[in-house]
């Protein structure tokens, strides 16, 4: 059915209520003809931002609500919508701005108080993130996501018995994914039976939101040095170049380029499609796969000569499934490299930050019932966290 005769006023009515059936590709059109027929058409230029932030294109999410502000500066909604796009972006003290202005205008507005709050609390400024949350929370009580985004703010700013309270709420407020994610910071603060791993959704919203800050962070604001820290391992113990190698979590690429030296095809893992797309970009490599490292790996037996996971293991808490799916994937006579941070009590902990640590016997007992000999291991500062060293140990295994 064609609607190009109708008026701007009742395509966008139409494309409103194609996307919130879900009909994006719908919306999208009935959203361009309107401003075919009115450049100038604030609500259309906004809600195909909002259509683009749902689909992950933050550019064209950027582009859209950018112009609608332009077009209506003081509009609540749209310094709303804006700011929750930069925030996405990772352009944090200008989504925190709008959304300061946002919520001024709207105090009851939860998801620009949640938005606000998240981005608080990436900026690293945990205790500023905590009211707004509250006042989210307040004004949705039986939402999950102001109570889950709450507990982590908490945590982050040392309240651990409100974190708790905060996540308990969450946890109870219907829906499974969140429920989850809630139980998992529970096990971090010593509320919830220890999980085997962190959930799959946690880990790739995390890196998805992390992804366009994430090199600048890791290597300027937390001195992040391990991909270089096992290449120079990798060279010690005489791994040759010419190779199959995976980079296993390859988040943006920042390994890429630490492993190239190995490489005659290199390849790329990971649960996260924005970290991907930033992989994709660095040119390092020869494919690009989203999945479950354990639900992978099997899937390409014997298919490398080298395997390296930087800083991939913290998210799981028992590893005999990730050895066994490992030593599938490698062919006779290859390696795997990989980093751990260290436990002190074997055989593993999950920590506050929500990242499992590892007792290094406990490792290589593992390792070596799942089929692999130990060729070294080291102990390296691996990052550091809020001024401190993060403690850590590399190991190479070889698959005889």
């Amino acid at each position: 059915m064609s609607h190009t005769r109708a008026d701007p006023v009742t395509l966008l009515r139409l494309g409103a209520a194609a996307h919130g059936r879900g009909e994006t590709e719908m919306a999208a059109r009935l959203y361009a003809q309107v401003l075919q027929a009115d450049p100038k058409q604030a609500d259309a230029h906004n809600l195909l931002g909002l259509l683009a932030r749902q689909r992950g294109d933050v550019p064209a999410a950027l582009r859209h609500t950018a112009r609608a502000l332009a077009l209506r500066p003081k509009e609540p909604v749209f310094l709303a919508s804006h700011g929750g796009a930069l925030a996405e972006a990772g352009r944090l003290p200008e989504a925190v701005k709008l959304l300061r202005q946002a919520v001024a205008q709207r105090p009851q507005d939860a998801v620009s108080l949640r938005n606000l709050g998240q981005a608080l609390c990436a900026l690293g400024d945990a205790p500023a993130a905590v009211a707004p949350l509250r006042q989210a929370v307040a004004a949705t009580p039986e939402a999950p996501e102001p109570w889950l985004a709450l507990a982590h703010a908490l945590r982050e700013a040392g309240d651990v018995l409100g974190a708790i309270a905060a996540a308990q709420a969450a946890a109870t407020r219907g829906d499974a994914t969140l429920a989850e994610q809630a139980q998992f910071l529970l096990a971090a603060l010593g509320q919830a039976a220890l999980p085997a791993r962190a959930p799959a959704d946690y880990v790739r919203d995390l890196f998805d939101q992390f992804a366009p800050r994430f090199e600048a962070e890791l290597t300027g604001r937390l001195s992040y040095q391990t991909p270089q820290l096992l290449a120079t391992l990798l060279h010690e113990v005489g791994v040759p170049g010419g190779l199959a190698v995976l980079d296993l979590g390859c988040g943006t690429g920042l390994s890429g380029a630490a492993l190239a030296p190995f490489a005659k095809r290199l390849e790329g893992l990971d649960l996260s499609p924005r970290m991907l797309d930033q992989a994709r970009a660095s040119g390092h490599y020869a494919a690009l796969h989203e999945a479950d490292l354990a639900a992978w790996l099997p899937s390409r037996p014997a298919g490398f000569n080298l395997i390296a996971a930087a800083d991939v293991l913290n998210y799981l808490g028992d590893l005999a499934p990730a050895f066994a799916g490992l030593h599938a994937a490698l062919a006779p006579g290859g390696w795997a490299a990989f980093s751990i941070e260290t436990a002190t009590t074997p055989p593993y902990e999950l920590g506050e930050a929500m990242r499992f640590r590892h007792h290094p016997d406990h490792v290589a007992t593992l390792a070596q019932a799942a089929g692999f000999t130990e060729v070294a291991r080291r102990g390296v500062t691996l990052r550091t966290k809020k001024g401190a060293p993060v403690a850590g140990v590399l190991f190479v295994l070889t698959r005889p």
